[in-house]
C-alpha cells in the first residue's frame, strides 16, 4: 500500500550545528559509494518493475488467454444493503466444488475503474499511487441488534475456481464520500453463461441471507455523510395485552387487521383474499398509538418491522422495496400527518402522503405487507384517504382513557410500589381526560413524596396523602404547562 508523508528537500532543513556550510562542502570517497547505491537501487528497480505484482496480470494468470474478450455482469444494491451482499457472496463462495483466494484493492477511493478495466489495463508504467493488490481492507456493519456486526470487504477480488470454469469477482462497498451511493458486484468468467447464473446466485444469496430479515429496524440518515440511508438495528420489545390499556373491542379491532390475519394468511390465500392491508391509528396525544404500536411489533415475532419517523419520513420508497423484498414485513409510520402537506423541494412534486399511497397501492394482492400509521390530526389525511379508497382499509379511534382504563393504568404503573389505596376512587374521579403519561407521572410524584419523609433503609410507601398531595400539585395553574406537556387536559 502506497503511503503518504513528509519530505525533506535539500537545502529546506538546516543541518546539524557545526556542519560545514555548503562552500566548504568538498567531495569524500564515501559520497561515491553513496551515489553508487543509489543508482544501483534505481537500476534495479527499473528492471524488476516488470516483475512486482499487478492487479491486471495476476487477473489475466488467472482467466487465462482471451480474458479482455470477456464479458461483464454487474449487479448493484444499494449502500445500505452492502452487509447483505456480503452475507450473500460468503454463503455463494462456501457452496461445495467452489474455491477462491482473495486479492485486495489499494487506492480505490479516489478511482472510478471497473473488472473491464483491470482485465485490460496490461503491464504499462507502474503507478505508484495508483490501483495496486495489497492486504483486504474491512469496514464493520451493523447485522443486528445490541452492537453485533459483520466484517464486509470494501474493495476486493475474489479468484474463484469451479471445476474447468474459472471466475473473477470484483466487490465494491459503497462511498458516499467519493461519490459512490452503491454496493456492487461485477464478474467475467471464462464461461460466459456462468457469469450469468454467478450473478442470479449471488442476487438470490443476498435475499436469502439478508440480515435484516426478521428485525426491527429503523430508518435514518447519518448526519455527517453525505445523505446517505442509515438502517439501524433495535431489540423487539416485549409487551403483552395485559400492559396495553385499550377498550376491548379497540384492541380486538387492531389485532384482527395486523395480527390475525398474518396468523390465517395461508387460509385466506387459498380463499382468493388479499394480504396487503393498510390500519390507521388516530387521536389525540397520550391515548396509546405508539404503545399499540409497540404492542404489534412484540406479537408479530419473526416479521421484519420497518419503522419510519422525524426527518427520514422522506425514505418511503427505500422503506417500502425493504419491506416488499422482506416479507412478511410490517411498516409503521408516525405522526403520517407531517407528511401531508409537503410538496417537496420542487415545484410539481407529490406530496410524500400520495407517494405513500401509491406504494401502498403498487403492492401485489398476496404481498404480506401491513402499514401501520398513527396520526394525531386525522383532519389533514381524511380527504387525501378519501380520494385514494383501499389503501387504509381500517381507521382505529384511540381515546383517552375512561374511569375503568385509568384504574388499570394506575395498576400497571404501580407495579410492586406499597400503595394506600383508601382513597383511589377519588384520585380516579378528578383524573377524568389525562393520558396515561399524566397518570405515570403522578405515581412517581407521590413516590417521591413518600421518599421524602421516610428514612433511609425503610421501605417505601406511598400514603393516600402523598398520592392526594401529588395530585392537588399536577392540577394546581401552575403547573398548566406541565399537564400540556404531558398530554393532559383534567376536567
Amino acid at each position: 500500500m502506497a503511503r503518504y508523508g513528509w519530505s525533506a528537500y535539500p537545502g529546506a532543513v538546516p543541518g546539524p550545528v557545526g556542519a560545514p556550510a555548503d562552500g566548504d562542502l568538498r567531495p569524500e570517497l564515501a559520497d561515491v559509494g553513496r551515489l553508487a547505491r543509489r543508482g544501483l537501487r534505481a537500476v534495479v528497480g527499473a528492471a524488476r518493475a516488470a516483475e512486482r505484482p499487478r492487479l491486471s496480470r495476476i487477473l489475466n494468470d488467472h482467466l487465462g488467454a482471451g480474458a479482455s474478450t470477456l464479458e461483464v455482469v454487474e449487479e448493484t444494491w444499494p449502500g445500505y444493503d452492502h452487509v447483505n451482499v456480503q452475507a450473500g457472496l460468503d454463503a455463494w463462495l462456501a457452496a461445495p466444488g467452489r474455491t477462491w483466494e482473495l486479492v485486495g484493492v489499494t487506492n480505490f477511493q479516489h478511482a472510478m475503474f471497473g473488472l473491464g478495466d483491470l482485465v485490460a489495463a496490461g503491464d504499462g508504467v507502474h503507478d505508484p499511487y495508483g490501483l495496486s493488490p495489497g492486504n483486504p481492507a474491512t469496514v464493520n456493519l451493523a447485522s443486528g441488534p445490541d452492537g453485533e456486526v459483520r466484517a464486509c470487504l470494501r474493495c476486493g477480488i475474489y479468484l474463484v475456481t469451479e471445476g474447468e470454469v474459472r471466475t473473477a469477482l470484483l466487490l465494491r462497498g459503497a462511498t458516499p464520500e467519493f461519490g459512490t451511493n452503491n454496493a456492487s458486484v461485477q464478474l467475467v468468467s471464462t464461461d460466459p453463461e456462468a457469469a450469468l447464473r454467478s450473478a442470479a446466485a449471488i442476487r438470490a444469496a443476498t435475499l436469502e441471507h439478508n440480515v435484516f430479515r426478521g428485525q426491527v429496524l429503523s430508518f435514518g440518515q447519518e448526519v455527517f455523510g453525505h445523505g446517505q440511508t442509515l438502517l439501524q438495528f433495535h431489540r423487539r420489545p416485549v409487551m403483552t395485552a395485559d400492559q396495553l390499556i385499550l377498550a376491548p373491542e379497540t384492541l380486538a379491532e387492531v389485532r384482527r387487521q395486523v395480527v390475525e390475519v398474518a396468523r390465517h394468511k395461508e387460509r385466506l390465500l387459498a380463499a382468493g383474499q388479499h394480504l396487503k392491508r393498510g390500519l390507521l391509528l388516530y387521536g389525540p396525544p397520550g391515548v396509546g398509538k405508539t404503545h399499540t404500536v409497540r404492542y404489534l411489533t412484540s406479537s408479530l415475532v419473526g416479521t421484519t418491522v420497518l419503522q419510519l419517523t422525524g426527518n427520514a419520513l422522506h425514505l418511503i420508497a427505500e422503506a417500502c422495496s425493504v419491506a416488499r423484498a422482506l416479507q412478511p414485513a410490517m411498516l409503521i409510520i408516525e405522526d403520517v400527518d407531517l407528511i401531508a402537506e409537503d410538496r417537496g423541494m420542487h415545484p410539481g412534486q407529490h406530496p410524500l402522503l400520495f407517494q405513500l399511497l401509491n406504494e401502498m397501492d403498487g403492492l401485489a394482492e398476496d404481498a404480506d405487507v401491513v402499514f401501520v400509521l398513527t396520526t394525531n390530526r386525522a383532519d389533514l389525511l381524511e380527504p387525501a384517504l378519501a380520494a385514494r379508497p383501499g389503501r387504509v382499509d381500517q381507521a382505529v379511534a384511540l381515546e383517552l382513557p375512561d374511569a375503568a382504563g385509568r384504574r388499570a393504568l394506575f395498576a400497571l404503573y404501580r407495579g410492586d410500589l406499597r400503595v394506600d389505596t383508601s382513597g383511589l376512587d377519588d384520585v380516579i374521579a378528578r383524573t377524568e381526560g389525562v393520558t396515561a403519561s399524566f397518570l405515570k407521572e403522578l405515581l412517581r410524584r407521590a413516590a417521591l413524596l413518600a421518599a421524602t419523609r421516610t428514612a433511609d433503609g425503610e421501605e417505601l410507601a406511598v400514603s393516600a396523602a402523598d398520592l392526594s398531595g401529588a395530585l392537588d400539585e399536577l392540577l394546581d395553574t401552575r403547573n398548566a404547562m406541565t399537564r400540556t406537556l404531558l398530554g393532559s387536559t383534567p376536567a
